[in-house]
């Protein structure tokens, strides 16, 4: 029997949300308690499925830590994270064969800035030099040249929105049970491009970067290479080695991995105009859907709690009070003072609070309202592409004016419906929806509104990036900077 580990580390963090997180956002598994993910369209489900569907594999389950996207890791936090991460894998890595490892890769800790690089090197150095390592990496991870050096493969998410998490985890996983076959040198070539994106052209279904992907996906699947992606990282983390960049690995073929890697990179550098948000100020957005029928979306990308935000943001509640928009809103918010006070008023209750602001008060002055408490709830619901848990905290749905306001204790994902699904609300019976997040599923609100807002208001995730505020990511970078070249040249990693 040939014995695999599993190991996970995943968060997204930004650097630019002043709320740090902790070790407790998340959520640990350990041992055998990693099986829960068996079905589960993450990457670990995925792995186990094409493990346990092979002949003299032994799956060897070690430590799980996934957490929602937050700040910054607290140096405390990182420190107890990384401590029982390692004594699991001390622990575990001997007599074994491979190594799976599921990362995200735009982690992020107050100490250390590079924690996946950091994870791998530990896993290395523990289970030696021969012991085959693949990793799993989100597109959005920040790739590093320490992390290379540690592994012998990887396997990239090629859709976004994600929907193909189980998908990479049995990529990574093939590719590991190959390796373990033997009589396979992997060859990584590496292409860094000085470009962050965001947009909606990085849609894989319908934009110029899905194109590329689908290069990427070409070239693994008619052997060109093992394995292909174009990384787009995490421009709200805010490390050393923030960038994009091409990624080929072959088997034992430097010239061809170094060919394909040049030549995705040359595909994606032309578009980086495209790849850049396209906004609307809010007062326009407002204007112009008091005129529609409707309904209407409004994006607030830049209180994303996806990628790493606060999620406390009430500018565009406030604005669609004070500009008087006459249609039925519907938002979300994260306010644990508020929430608080709704459950201790009780349902039917008419309460006084601040609303938003509460964590990040100096980009989002806290508002005062008269709300009515319609209902209240634990905060639990399940993602709906991914059917993982939510755990919101003490969540109460307020009422004022025309406005529905689902507030929640914790962050969370508000990627798809499942927190308004959650307290019982359609959005599709508003006028007008706010949804925390870049983008969503196509059918979960684009398909059905009349006009999508992409609204250009500050926040810790804002696609207009050069409002921000980088100050470690290598420069020169678009768009952060101006009259920015670029040369492809290739990095080949190659163990043993």
């Amino acid at each position: 029997m040939k014995r695999i580990a599993i190991i996970e580390c995943m968060q997204e963090i930004s650097s630019f949300n002043p709320v740090p997180s902790d070790y407790s956002y998340f959520g640990i598994q350990r041992g055998a308690e990693l099986f829960s993910q068996r079905g589960l369209n993450t990457g670990v489900g995925g792995a186990l499925e094409v493990f346990e569907a092979a002949a003299g594999i032994e799956v060897v389950p070690v430590f799980s830590a996934r957490a929602g996207s937050a700040g910054l890791l607290s140096a405390e936090g990182w420190k107890r994270l990384s401590t029982e991460l390692r004594e699991a894998a001390a622990a575990a890595v001997k007599n074994i064969d491979a190594i799976y490892v599921s990362l995200h890769g735009a982690m992020g800790a107050d100490g250390e800035l590079d924690p996946e690089g950091w994870v791998l090197q530990e896993v290395r150095a523990l289970a030696g030099p021969t012991t085959p390592i693949v990793m799993s990496l989100d597109l959005h991870g920040i790739l590093t040249d320490r992390m290379l050096k540690q592994v012998d493969g990887l396997a990239i998410y090629h859709t976004y929105p994600h929907v193909d998490f189980a998908d990479t985890g049995a990529r990574a996983a093939r590719l590991l049970l190959k390796l373990l076959a033997g009589g396979i040198k992997p060859t990584i070539a590496r292409v860094t491009i000085p470009a962050l994106v965001r947009g909606d052209e990085l849609i894989t279904k319908s934009g110029c970067y899905g194109d590329m992907i689908r290069e990427a996906q070409r070239i693994e699947r008619d052997g060109t290479a093992l394995a292909a992606g174009l990384m787009i990282g995490n421009p709200f983390t805010d490390v050393p080695e923030l960038c994009s960049q091409a990624i080929v690995m072959t088997d034992n073929d430097p010239d061809t991995a170094s060919r394909e890697a040049v030549r995705l990179a040359a595909m994606f550098w032309p578009e980086r105009h495209r790849m850049q948000g396209k906004f609307i100020t809010l007062e326009r957005a407002i204007q112009q859907a008091r005129t529609m029928k409707g309904p209407v979306l409004f994006t607030d990308a830049a209180d994303a709690t996806s990628s790493g935000a606060s999620g406390d943001s009430n500018l565009i509640i406030a604005a669609v009070r004070d500009l008087g928009y006459p249609g039925r809103v519907l938002a979300q918010i994260v306010d644990e003072p508020a929430a608080a006070a709704a459950h201790k008023a009780g349902v039917g209750a008419t309460i006084e609070v601040n609303l938003g602001g509460s964590l990040d008060p100096d980009r989002f002055p806290p508002m005062k309202v008269r709300a009515r408490v319609k209902l209240l709830s634990d905060g639990a619901a399940l993602l709906e592409t991914m059917r993982s848990p939510l755990a919101a905290g003490p969540t109460a749905v307020l009422t004022f004016d025309r406005t529905t306001v689902v507030v929640m204790s914790r962050t969370v994902s508000l990627f798809d419906r499942a927190m308004y699904f959650s307290v019982g609300i359609n959005p599709q019976d508003f006028d007008a929806i706010v949804v925390k997040s870049p983008h969503t599923e196509f059918h979960m609100f684009d398909q059905w509104v009349e006009k999508n807002f992409n609204i250009d208001i500050p926040g810790a995730t804002s696609a207009n990036l050069p409002t921000l505020g980088h100050t470690i990511c290598a420069r020169p970078v678009f768009p952060l900077d101006d009259g920015v070249t670029f040369t492809a040249r290739p990095a080949i990693y190659c163990r043993g």
